[in-house]
């Protein structure tokens, strides 16, 4: 299929903004700047940022192994969603598919850009159902949105039924990966180049510890993010957010080591949840969370917080009543939790 097919007609034909910035591109150069209507006086700051972040990206394609032409950035990855919706989806016409319970912002994405949602519930082991997916698709269904490890649950979808859906939905078929890096699973980036409706979003919010300064990843063909590109805002990554990503992602070792510090958490803190006699059920989980069921999710919500202690109540999403979600803190904060929770 070519995806191009499935951009938006308005979207084919308009003509990106270019800024200064995007004309004159050499920022190692010492130069006189006297094109952008900037401040001159020098705060660090008053020069527009790169609007292609080729230095962040530069650095991602080489820890990742993928083209800078096959990644887009984000003001968050929320902005990365927004974008796909604005490509590919005809308002008031065309139709997504999300499987809850998941990430909340793919509904109210789709609700903004006047956007069709179709809901097909994960199976009771929290999979994709396949066949129901499909069946519900029709002509005017876009975008498909596959949260692997998935948000509340924790789990990751099986490898098969997810190569499945990128062989068989006529679409856009979205994997947001924003918990990869505390999974096992391997990422769909090694496979990119294998599915043309591919894209892949992933952040530094989440095991890279920078959810202040908002970067989204979006890895995806060259035919895809071209068109993101084309609409997206020109100077939509600050200059501050650029930099702080830069001095992160030249610090993988520690960054490694905090992903292994958190996972060796998670396993520590499930045992201790096994002796609280009112978690009825610990899920799964390849996230920097874990989802379990409790006697009553409402009660120990309102108990926990009047302790100091914020979970995520998750009992009103399908799937999940009496459910709460527990992020993976710091040692002490774990500890917190647990000899919490034995006084309950």
């Amino acid at each position: 299929m070519s995806v191009l097919n499935l951009v938006r007609e308005n979207i084919k034909n308009i003509t990106p903004y270019s800024s200064a910035r995007d004309e004159f591109t050499d920022f190692n150069t010492e130069m006189v700047f006297l094109d952008a209507n900037e401040n001159p006086f020098e705060t660090n700051v008053n020069r527009y940022p790169d609007p292609q972040q080729q230095s962040v990206k530069q650095l991602l394609s080489e820890q990742k192994n993928i083209s800078t032409e096959n990644i887009l950035l984000g003001n968050g990855s929320d902005e990365v969603l927004d974008l796909l919706f604005r490509a590919f989806c005809e308002p008031n016409k065309d139709n997504i598919i999300t499987l809850p319970p998941t990430y909340g912002m793919y509904n109210v994405l789709a609700n903004i850009n006047g956007i069709t949602t179709k809901e097909v519930i994960l199976t009771s082991d929290f999979q994709p159902a396949v066949v129901q997916i499909l069946a519900a698709a029709d002509a005017n269904s876009k975008l498909l949105f596959l949260c692997s490890p998935n948000n509340p649950t924790g789990n990751s979808f099986n490898v098969f039924e997810v190569e499945n859906l990128l062989n068989s939905f006529e679409g856009i078929v979205v994997i947001d990966e924003a918990y990869i890096d505390f999974s096992e699973i391997n990422s769909w980036l090694d496979r990119l180049d294998e599915f043309s409706n591919l894209v892949i979003t992933q952040t530094l919010s989440k095991a890279y510890g920078m959810a202040g300064i908002r970067l989204g990843v979006c890895y995806a063909s060259t035919e895809i993010t071209s068109v993101l590109n084309s609409i997206k805002p020109p100077y939509n990554v600050n200059q501050l957010t650029q930099l702080r990503a830069i001095k992160r992602l030249k610090d993988l070792e520690k960054v490694g080591t905090e992903i292994e510090l958190i996972k060796t958490e998670r396993q520590n803190l499930i045992k201790q949840l096994e002796q609280i006699d009112f978690v009825k059920k610990i899920y799964p989980t390849d996230a920097n969370f874990v989802l379990i069921k409790v006697d009553n999710a409402n009660k120990r919500y309102d108990q926990l917080i009047a302790k100091g202690i914020v979970i995520r109540n998750r009992t009103k999403q399908v799937l999940c009543e009496n459910c709460l979600r527990l992020t993976i803190g710091t040692s002490e904060e774990n500890k917190k939790l647990i000899d919490t929770l034995k006084t309950l």
